[in-house]
């Protein structure tokens, strides 16, 4: 698929077809994710894919904006595997797993996988039912599957600010 149109055409999905992902759609989407570009290439990110209907009913109790979707990853970082800033010590990790994230949703749609991109989880439910270890922090909980026939982007989905209220120029 053309760029342009990727980006353009994909939507949050919040309806889903009930089948789990097969395991080469699964792989696509994590390739995606993995050659991602993080801080120094660190590679701090920590991937939970959630594909069976045990596990995606423990991850209803760790959101309610899980949309009965079929399949989730939980996209975590390692915060001991980060880059640091040394201006003033914040890490780069954070960023690397939305970017990460990022990269894995416009994959999925580039496979006909729809996704939303959900931060609205606890993540000390997320780290107590998946036992998450120390100093591995959810950031994204990406949902995944094929969307439903009734599935459509949120009547805002195209509504942008002007261009010229969110990008500044240099004037000297």
């Amino acid at each position: 698929m053309d760029y342009e149109q990727l980006i353009r055409e994909r939507y949050s999905v919040r309806s889903y077809k009930p089948q789990h992902l097969p395991k080469e759609a699964i792989d696509k989407i994590l390739a995606a994710g993995h050659v991602a570009p993080t801080g120094c290439n660190n590679q701090p990110q920590r991937i939970l894919v959630l594909n069976t209907d045990a596990s995606m009913e423990l991850l209803r109790g760790c959101t309610r904006s899980h949309f009965d979707a079929p399949c989730a990853m939980l996209i975590c970082h390692n915060r001991n595997e980060s880059w640091k800033r040394p201006y003033d010590g914040a890490l780069s990790s954070p960023v690397d797993a939305a970017i990460v994230t990022t990269h894995m949703m416009l994959a999925a749609h580039n496979i006909g996988v729809g996704s939303c991109w959900v931060m609205h989880f606890n993540p000390t439910a997320m780290r107590e039912t998946f036992a998450i270890p120390e100093g591995i922090e959810p950031v994204a909980l990406l949902l995944l599957g094929y969307p439903a026939e009734d599935a459509s982007p949120k009547h805002y989905h195209n509504e942008f600010r002007p261009i010229d209220e969110v990008v500044f120029y240099e004037s000297f």
